[in-house]
């Protein structure tokens, strides 16, 4: 690689898949700004949050136009497809171009945000109260009695 002949063969060894229309899974979930950083997209990518095609993928999964994806993002679903390759991180109007999400995804997403909307505030009495803390006690107590019967 000392030669320029070598760090040319080198620097096309190297070559993006972004010139051969296919980046990493990965960088697109991060261009596509689903996920703030690399990091926390491979996170979810190996926790199964992610399908391509209708398969569990790796991070390093080249993503193509086209290609037809699931991210959940609970308690949300987006179901999408891949209408232009990114490895690059750009603003969101741009970010917005790089898919397409279904319209029945999009249906679903308004329908559960209604019903989130609509459900009542969680009740938070505070910190338990020593009567209460015995009254759990003895409930698990009786639980772990139970499931030990069985």
């Amino acid at each position: 690689c000392d030669t320029a002949a070598g760090r040319i063969a080198a620097r096309s060894f190297r070559m993006s898949e972004v010139d051969k229309g296919a980046v990493r899974l990965d960088k697109w979930l991060w261009a596509a700004r689903f996920y703030k950083t690399r990091q926390i997209a491979i996170d979810a990518i190996n926790a199964g949050r992610v399908e391509v095609n209708g398969e569990r993928a790796k991070p390093s999964k080249s993503v193509k136009v086209g290609d037809t994806m699931r991210v959940r993002r609970p308690p949300y679903e987006i179901l999408l497809k891949v209408t232009a390759i990114s490895e690059k991180r750009g603003s969101a109007t741009i970010a917005r171009e790089l898919y397409a999400e279904t319209a029945e995804s999009i249906a679903a997403r308004e329908q559960l945000q209604a019903e989130l909307r609509d459900m009542p505030p969680p009740i938070f009495k505070g910190r338990p109260t020593k009567k209460d803390r015995r009254t759990i006690e003895n409930w698990q107590r009786a639980a772990a009695l139970t499931s030990d019967d069985e």
